[in-house]
């Protein structure tokens, strides 16, 4: 490298999407075609004994090429943005240092731009006492919803970003908001991040994503997700833990609980999950460069292997 020239920044390829689009099996393709290690973006699959309803890869996906930040923390464990985001970067880094090619991978938008966009995430201390009382209003009928009213007051952006489902993320935008008189998304600024990066976005029909979620949720039901749930409840877990929060397990847990039948269950979650995938296309908007959006109905692979070739050999920006 001649003086003064500057060192080219590493790879870094990110593969994001609404829930159903087989991100996962694809990420393992990709990874074994390029010699990539696989670095989680999802807000639920971090956590210990969740792997059905969290839609974990399956081990045999996982044994084909390493995979980190998934399945790291307990379910009643605190975890936040800021400590998912220096996980990954230090796995990104760790890859790196062998070689070989990071992959971002997940349906998680904060988790995704934490990474991409390098969130300075806000060190504001937790207001015990605001949570208890969002976290009650939360569990009351229709206290999601308003909850996501009272954030969309006081930061409209983060309301149009966040995960709705993710109760948590949405009490500390507001608690963020609150404490320091700024929108949660004007709070920490962000640092470029030192990554060269290329996004992948997998999309398909809506009528046709509703369909692989449905079957994916009764593909979930029929290798045990109940008893997963129950495994849960056994452990002393309550269903309002944040971590629990993920879409359907409190359903499964009242299933198990004798509360729901599984039929009310499923119809509920796959409800919820169609409207959760229409929010996470509003979560993907990730600036100037954005992503390369790619129908998996119109061999989602090759469009994808050929833009990540391309992107490689010619080492230009995303």
């Amino acid at each position: 490298m001649g003086q003064g020239q500057e060192r080219p920044r590493p790879p870094l390829l990110a593969l994001v999407g609404p829930t159903g689009t087989g991100k996962s099996a694809m990420a393992v393709r990709l990874a074994e075609r390029f010699g990539g290690e696989i670095v989680g973006a999802d807000s639920r699959q971090v956590y210990r004994g969740m792997a059905i309803g969290t839609g974990r890869p399956p081990a045999e996906e996982m044994a084909r090429v390493p995979h980190h930040v998934i399945g790291v923390m307990e379910p009643d464990a605190e975890f936040s943005v800021a400590q998912y985001q220096r996980m990954a970067m230090g796995a990104i880094a760790e890859i790196h240092g062998r070689g070989r090619l990071p992959m971002l991978v997940g349906g998680s938008g904060q988790y995704v731009r934490a990474v991409l966009q390098g969130l300075r995430v806000p060190a504001v201390p937790p207001n015990e006492a605001m949570r208890r009382s969002l976290e009650t209003a939360a569990r009351e009928e229709g206290g999601r919803e308003r909850l996501l009213a009272q954030l969309r007051e006081v930061d409209p952006v983060t309301a149009q970003r966040i995960d709705p489902y993710n109760v948590r993320r949405v009490i500390r935008a507001i608690e963020v908001s609150v404490a320091t008189g700024r929108p949660f998304s004007e709070a920490g600024g962000a640092a470029p991040p030192p990554f060269r990066t290329l996004v992948l976005g997998l999309t398909l029909e809506r009528a046709a994503l509703y369909r692989r979620i449905d079957a994916r949720v009764d593909e979930m039901i029929a290798v045990g997700w109940l008893e997963e749930a129950r495994s849960l409840l056994a452990r002393g877990l309550r269903p309002e833990l944040p971590a629990l929060s993920s879409l359907g397990y409190r359903e499964m847990m009242a299933v198990a609980q004798g509360a729901m039948t599984t039929a009310e269950a499923a119809a509920r979650i796959k409800r919820d999950t169609h409207r959760f995938a229409r929010g996470q296309y509003g979560w993907f908007r990730l600036g100037d460069g954005g992503i390369r959006w790619i129908d998996i109905t119109e061999d989602g692979y090759g469009q994808a292997e050929e833009a990540a070739a391309g992107w490689l050999e010619d080492g230009g920006e995303g």
